[in-house]
């Protein structure tokens, strides 16, 4: 009878041995962004930058041992949708969200988020509600008071002292803020806004209408804040009724998609890239290239900022001490080295990033020297 009781035991000390050296838990991150309705481009492409940093940190051993497991959710560009995938993901308990992609979104899940203390890393959003705040998100882009002010500088430099603008209060958090900077920096240099027309992006909006408002302002430029597939239909429109006049696009529309669906009526549109699309550096050439082979296609500048917040995250799960929070380690654990320049945060989280202006030729989008 002890040998029996010495047996089961010895039995059980072995199992619990076994159990103990057995893998870690993952580490699970969380992704939310505009993965289906319009304007998806921006949320497929930062998706696709994600699932390459995770399956590379996953193949070089994980983070600190332990592989990372990518949990996705749609917001779907949708304010109740957004508010219950955030739910979803801080049922999940992931250590962070890599997202979203739009400032209204933004508004929508950051509250919710900020229950369960979970930190947001968003890749784009630029609105001046989420600046200066000592809150759970941390950005990777820059405001739209630098870029409003940079196109300001640059459009008044190119000879335009009228422009028009048509902006979609669907995400209205970045169009307003938007175009509140914009007009404030153009006036200061000398120009004037001509027109500030306003519309709701769906399928059925009449973009001859939205142009044709703008136009009575008698502009010598027009400029669209809206996405990618609006910026295609509106250019179509402005090349039809006033084929002439000069028109750029906030970076909100720098995407493959708005190459694609513009064709040629989108040559000469000016547009700001928050990445070089030319830097043939190894580190860069190698992201291009290993994202190439994954996705049969070439990054966009969500794919790029995605990419570069889940290498500050990553970064910063592999330096967390006991007890931090991850926003703690995420401002603690800087600079980082992202694909093209360093990313340093202050202390509410907010950053710089150099821009570049493009000029788009022949379906590319050329630097403007």
């Amino acid at each position: 009878m002890a040998m029996w009781k010495k047996s089961v035991w010895a039995l059980v000390a072995s199992s619990v041995l076994l159990f103990g050296c057995g893998p870690e838990a993952p580490l699970r991150v969380g992704f939310i962004g505009g993965l289906s309705d319009r304007n998806s481009d921006n949320g497929q492409a930062g998706h696709n930058g994600v699932i390459l940093a995770v399956e590379q940190v996953n193949r070089a051993g994980g983070i600190n041992g332990r592989k990372v497991e990518l949990v996705s959710r749609d917001d779907a560009q949708n304010r109740e949708t957004a508010a219950r995938s955030a739910d979803e993901l801080a049922a999940e308990k992931v250590e962070a969200v890599i997202g979203p992609f739009t400032s209204a979104m933004a508004a929508a899940l950051v509250p919710v988020l900020a229950k369960t203390d979970t930190l947001v890393i968003s890749p784009t959003i630029t609105s001046m509600d989420f600046f200066g705040k000592d809150d759970n998100l941390v950005r990777i882009n820059r405001s739209t008071r630098d870029n409003a002010t940079d196109y300001a500088r640059v459009l008044f430099g190119r000879g335009q002292r009228r422009i028009a603008v048509a902006y979609d209060i669907r995400n209205r958090s970045f169009t307003e803020s938007w175009l509140k900077e914009f007009r404030k920096a153009f006036t200061d240099v000398g120009g004037t806004l001509a027109a500030e027309v306003p519309y709701e992006s769906r399928p059925d909006v009449d973009f001859s209408d939205v142009v044709g408002k703008m136009l009575k302002g008698q502009p010598d430029g027009l400029l669209y804040i809206a996405g990618g597939i609006d910026v295609a239909r509106l250019a179509q429109q402005s090349r039809r009724q006033a084929p002439k006049l000069p028109v750029s696009a906030s970076e909100w529309a720098a995407t493959e998609q708005l190459l694609e669906l513009g064709g040629k009526v989108v040559d000469g549109l000016v547009i700001v890239q928050n990445y070089n699309r030319e830097d043939d550096s190894p580190r860069f050439r190698a992201f291009r290239e290993a994202y190439f082979k994954r996705f049969q296609k070439n990054p966009g500048y969500s794919s790029v900022s995605a990419y570069d917040a889940a290498t500050v995250l990553f970064d910063a799960l592999r330096k967390r001490e006991a007890g931090e929070t991850v926003k703690a380690a995420v401002l603690r654990s800087g600079p980082y080295q992202g694909l093209q320049q360093q990313i340093v945060f202050d202390a509410n989280g907010d950053t710089q990033r150099k821009v570049f202006f493009t000029e788009i030729s022949e379906g590319r989008f050329v630097l403007i020297k």
